[in-house]
């Protein structure tokens, strides 16, 4: 994928991807689940510990949950996307360099901390995804969307890389032991979120408002007509609805294995070192195939790419299931890999093609919040199941109902007519 099919729009826009993905793969995939049961939960038992993980995870996105439409459009209409970026990226910074100072034992505030981090994180995507209809063009959402999930493949990865050698060998950075090298690596996940989020700021434009631009809380009180607004549009959007019902449901799946895979790892007696090399083995696999997906959703359809996608999560969910072994992890990581960045760049680029672009702020509100909705539910179902059983293997295949039920709507939802309801071409 050359640069010159790109301008710097663009590039500076994918780039929020590059950095805010340090936090999705150091601390909410790889090493937070392994420091929380291990190094903050010690003396809890272990199943104990992953109903914590779990109910942490969906408090943050319960949270994001009743948050996400009212501030989407709050952003429309006080024409203010790029501020409430950076004060959810902010907030995340901040909550996660706050987690350097957590000592042995913390759970309760590694907790809190890893919560306000996780609600900050979301909310920042809200209005990143958002800006995607101002810096591509209709025809160009599939490719531009895979641009910005493999650049955050490649640099989650890059920097993983770098954490896991560092607890690997902690005397070579001068650390006196793992736990030591584990706390920094938070820190330089907050800075690597802040300065690769500089370019979003200062290159890409806030996208024009279709009404009168408001502020304060006159802008709060025009967010709260516009939602209103919109759940009377359901029928003229009806496409977009229908659409996020099937998110609703598959996008739970993927989220679960993302949050739940290390700690289902452990819960097998996996190493944590192996799990952690896994991760950053999906991390460089996922680089390459998020832009294959978006080619594929290009000349394709983006649906055709995300059923393909949703395939390999059943069959990697009926192989986890049985496994007995480091090396069969690996190949489980290597398929999600191949497959994980395509259905969430597809999806977003789907969604795009459906939704009013003047009312993009408040329609990825809805977007972000059904899909944290359903992670309210995943990772407590997983972590609930696990601890009442005692068997994380039966947990896991309860995923496979909602990879099955969103495939099934996803088939009632028309692109071309759901394009046209919104004015965009078919």
């Amino acid at each position: 994928m050359a640069q010159g099919r790109f301008n710097r729009r663009v590039w500076a826009w994918a780039l929020y991807d590059w950095a805010n993905s340090a936090y999705a793969t150091t601390v909410m995939a790889g090493f937070f689940p392994v420091f929380f049961k291990e190094y903050w939960s010690a003396g809890v038992p272990a199943g104990q510990s992953s109903f914590h993980l779990g109910l942490t995870n969906s408090f943050a996105s319960l949270v994001i949950v009743l948050l996400a439409p009212l501030l989407g459009a709050i952003a429309d209409r006080g024409r203010s996307r790029k501020r409430f970026l950076a004060i959810g990226a902010g907030i995340g910074i901040a909550a996660t360099g706050g987690l350097f100072f957590l000592g042995l034992g913390a759970w309760k505030a590694a907790a809190v901390l890893y919560t306000v981090a996780t609600i900050g994180f979301s909310a920042s995507l809200i209005f990143y995804d958002s800006l995607i209809v101002s810096v591509a063009g209709e025809g160009r959402f599939d490719t531009v969307s895979a641009l910005g999930f493999s650049l955050g493949y490649l640099g989650g990865g890059i920097l993983l890389g770098l954490n896991v050698l560092m607890t690997a060998f902690p005397a070579w950075f001068g650390f006196e032991g793992i736990a030591e090298a584990v706390r920094f690596s938070f820190v330089t996940v907050a800075v690597w979120w802040l300065v690769f989020s500089l370019p979003l700021f200062r290159w890409v434009e806030e996208p024009p408002c279709a009404t009168t631009v408001v502020h304060g809380l006159s802008m709060v009180r025009a967010g709260f007509r516009q939602l209103v607004g919109t759940f009377r549009e359901v029928r003229r959007v009806r496409m977009a609805f229908l659409f996020l019902l099937a998110y609703w449901c598959y996008i739970d799946g993927v989220d679960t294995v993302v949050r739940m895979a290390v700690d289902y790892g452990l819960a097998l007696g996996f190493g944590s070192q192996d799990l952690l090399l896994a991760l950053l083995l999906t991390q460089f696999v996922g680089f390459p195939a998020a832009v294959v997906f978006g080619r594929l959703g290009e000349r394709h359809g983006p649906k055709r790419g995300i059923y393909i996608g949703l395939a390999v999560y059943v069959g990697v969910v009926f192989y986890a299931s049985q496994m007995e072994s480091v090396i069969e992890f690996y190949a489980l990581a290597v398929a999600v890999g191949l497959v994980q960045g395509g259905v969430q760049a597809l999806s977003r680029s789907l969604y795009a093609r459906l939704i009013p672009p003047e009312k993009s702020g408040e329609f990825f509100g809805f977007f972000n919040m059904l899909g944290k909705f359903a992670a309210v539910i995943g990772p407590v179902m997983v972590g609930w199941t696990s601890a009442v059983t005692g068997e994380p293997r039966l947990s896991l295949l309860t995923l496979l109902l909602l990879f099955g039920i969103g495939a099934l709507v996803l088939t009632r939802v028309d692109v071309e007519q759901g394009q046209r309801a919104v004015g965009r071409g078919g």
